[in-house]
């Protein structure tokens, strides 16, 4: 788990709640996470990080609703770049957030963003 999350983005390092919780995530057991996060980043960053954590399991939003979510209408590329330096996904769910016409990128890679939608039933 410390490969794929950087230090200091959990309460208390390393929390077994967290573990429990991307292991039942796996098993589709667990469709939220209640592991208390600390957000280290931008005003604007933690902004999109919160509205994206609010994503339910098996759903997506395009870059655009959460701009227009956040109330920043033309921010898209700003966006991208947010979800980029996500420092937890999956525990901040980037994989869910896709372009109008196409999956768009996922700082762990694509192939794993299909991977995590198809596994949470968001695409087929």
């Amino acid at each position: 788990m410390k490969s794929l999350f950087r230090p200091l983005c959990f309460e208390k390092w390393p929390l077994p709640e967290a573990l429990e919780e991307l292991e039942g995530y796996f098993k589709k057991e667990t469709k939220s996470f209640k592991t208390p996060l600390l957000f280290e980043g931008t005003s604007f960053q933690k902004k999109v990080w919160e509205k994206v954590k609010g994503i339910p399991w098996g759903e997506t939003r395009t870059y655009k609703e959460i701009a227009e979510a956040i109330e920043k209408p033309n921010a898209l590329r700003a966006i991208g770049r947010a979800l980029g330096s996500n420092p937890l996904p999956i525990f901040i769910p980037c994989h869910r957030v896709v372009s109008k016409k196409e999956l768009g990128g996922f700082s762990l890679g694509v192939e794993l963003k299909i991977w995590l939608l198809k596994h949470e039933g968001a695409i087929p």
